[in-house]
Parts: C-alpha cells; sequence; structure tokens
C-alpha cells in the first residue's frame, strides 16, 4: 500500500448522507510551523450538513471531490520544521476552521502548530472528539457576550454538540442556565446544569421570560429571541436560516447598527488559547463531553443521517483509528 495516500470521506456532487463514500487522497505533509496528525476521531457537525447537501454551495463552490469533516482529536505524527512545543507523539485536539473548511474526515490531517491543544491526560481520545467545537461556546459566550456570574442565560439547542457546552459553561461561568430542547432531552440538559429546562415545542418566545445573554444555535426565529434582552442584554448565534438564508444575514447585518441588542454571529476558528482553556475547564471538572453514538469510518453517511434526524444529545462521533 503506497504510504503517501490515506482514506478519506468524498463526496463527488451534493445530496444527502449516501453521497457520501470512503475514498483515497494524497496523505498531506507539515509545512513549517505545522504538525502532521494521525486522526483517532471527529464529530458530525451541522455545518457540513448544509455543505454536503449544497445549501451553502456559494462558498463550497463546485469543485469535487469535496470533503467533510471540521474537528479532530488524534496523535502527532510529525511535527514540521521549525515546530518545538509538539513532538511525535502527542495527544492533541483541534478545529479546522473557517480558512481551511472541511476534511478532518480522514486518516491523517495537518494544522499550524498554534492552533492545535493538547487533549488532558486520562481523556479517551474518541470520547475527546465532542469537545473541540465546545470552543465555539467558550467563544461565544465568554468572549462575545461576556457572560458574568448571576447573569439569566437562555441556550437555544441546549442538547445538541455547542448547546451542551454551553450550558456546562455557563453554570461554570456563574450564570443561571434555562435551557431550551426538545422533551425528550429535557432531562439530559438538567444533568449538564441547566437550572431549568424548558421543551422548545411547547413554548412561545415570549413566554420565557428575560434574559442577559441568549446564545443560539438554531438561527430561526431571531427576532422573536432578540426581544426577550435586558437593556444591556446581549445575543449570540452561530446559526441563520438556511431555508430563508438572505433574509436571515441581512437581518443579522442590520441588527448590529439598529435597535437595541445587537445580535453577534460569528464561525469558530480557535486558536491554542481557546484550545487550551477547554482542557482547564476539563480538568477542572465543570465540562464534560457528551457522546451520543461512536460509528465507525466506514459508516459516516449513518452518523451524518442520525444528526439530520435530529434529537442528538451531546454529539455523534466517528472513530478513524483502531
Amino acid at each position: 500500500m503506497n504510504d503517501r495516500m490515506m482514506q478519506a470521506v468524498l463526496h463527488d456532487h451534493y445530496g444527502g448522507p449516501d453521497v457520501l463514500y470512503l475514498g483515497r487522497v494524497p496523505r498531506p505533509e507539515p509545512a513549517a510551523g505545522e504538525v502532521l496528525v494521525k486522526v483517532h476521531a471527529f464529530s458530525v457537525n451541522g455545518g457540513e450538513l448544509a455543505a454536503r447537501a449544497g445549501r451553502i454551495r456559494l462558498v463550497t463552490g463546485r469543485r469535487f471531490p469535496q470533503r467533510v469533516g471540521l474537528d479532530f482529536t488524534g496523535e502527532v505524527a510529525a511535527p514540521g520544521s521549525g515546530v518545538t512545543r509538539f513532538a511525535a507523539g502527542d495527544r492533541v485536539w483541534g478545529v479546522l476552521g473557517r480558512r481551511a473548511g472541511f476534511g478532518s474526515a480522514a486518516e491523517y490531517v495537518t494544522m499550524p502548530a498554534e492552533r492545535v491543544g493538547r487533549v488532558p491526560d486520562g481523556l479517551d481520545l474518541v470520547e475527546a472528539a465532542a469537545l473541540p467545537v465546545a470552543t465555539t461556546a467558550v467563544t461565544a459566550l465568554r468572549d462575545k457576550a461576556g457572560l458574568r456570574p448571576g447573569e439569566r442565560l437562555l441556550v437555544r439547542g441546549a442538547a445538541g454538540g455547542v448547546g451542551n457546552a454551553a450550558v456546562q459553561l455557563g453554570r461554570a461561568y456563574g450564570a443561571e442556565v434555562t435551557a431550551l430542547a426538545r422533551a425528550a432531552n429535557l432531562a439530559f440538559v438538567r444533568g449538564l446544569g441547566a437550572h431549568e429546562a424548558v421543551d422548545h415545542r411547547g413554548v412561545r418566545p415570549a413566554d420565557l421570560g428575560r434574559f442577559d445573554v441568549v446564545m443560539d444555535t438554531v438561527g430561526t426565529d431571531l427576532r422573536a429571541f432578540r426581544r426577550l434582552l435586558n437593556p444591556g442584554g446581549r445575543m449570540v448565534t452561530i446559526a441563520f436560516d438556511l431555508a430563508r438564508p438572505a433574509a436571515s444575514l441581512g437581518y443579522l447585518a442590520a441588527s448590529a447598527v439598529h435597535g437595541r441588542g445587537r445580535v453577534r454571529f460569528f464561525s469558530g476558528a480557535p486558536t491554542r488559547e481557546h484550545l487550551d482553556d477547554l482542557a482547564r475547564h476539563v480538568v477542572e471538572g465543570k465540562l464534560r463531553p457528551a457522546v451520543d453514538t461512536v460509528f465507525p469510518l466506514e459508516e459516516v453517511a449513518a452518523a451524518h443521517r442520525a444528526l439530520e434526524a435530529g434529537g442528538v444529545r451531546g454529539k455523534y462521533v466517528v472513530r478513524v483509528a483502531a
């Protein structure tokens, strides 16, 4: 077998989960300042589903085959020149980010060393794959919203990959956390630390009360949830309405200059500092991985299908290395 090639999850056109297949691509080599990581596991994220289905083709384009996979855990296979922080065998994690796009659903990935963090000792690398995107919750609550102890926090999509981390971190930051989730997941989000858990299908936004911070992972009805902010309140979203993208993105842009309570929209691109902060919360017992199901690499289409069906508790993780 040619050791310059590797397995990777690919798709040759847009469509449902069944367009995904395992193919062979050249194995990357680390450039100066990069590390080559042997991937042990990755999680399935909502943005990948939209990209694979062609809903954001203005961003992903029409060149195929395309890749999937946003985050990863693994071991350093080789450091590039100039890298002294990491050595072969070090256990690491990271998120590819906006510029790199997708591609962690593979046997190897390269990353700039300054955007890779160490996985805490004792944390299984497959379970740990549920956590790298939790850096998005760190950025949203700490950096964008400036969440303070004693404030009321509302988390939309609280049972999902970023939402479950936001519930845990909100509690760690000293906030009073209200979690919106499906009825079947209310006990799950209470177990994460939510002070109150509410069935999102059984309540109108206006009946939820007022909040200092709203953390949104859904992207719909942003105007209605923005109205829940107290004076000086902040709203952060990591999603927009894919059914009405132009109107949704237009509203996000307009909120920055009109009306009370700007809605802050961003996509995650964590630095080492974010990953180190994540690790610290894990070591202190304030954040734990929530893994719904682990799939083998050859069943990545089933993992996509499961996330599309809804109802996930935490993350669907795909194991790459045995």
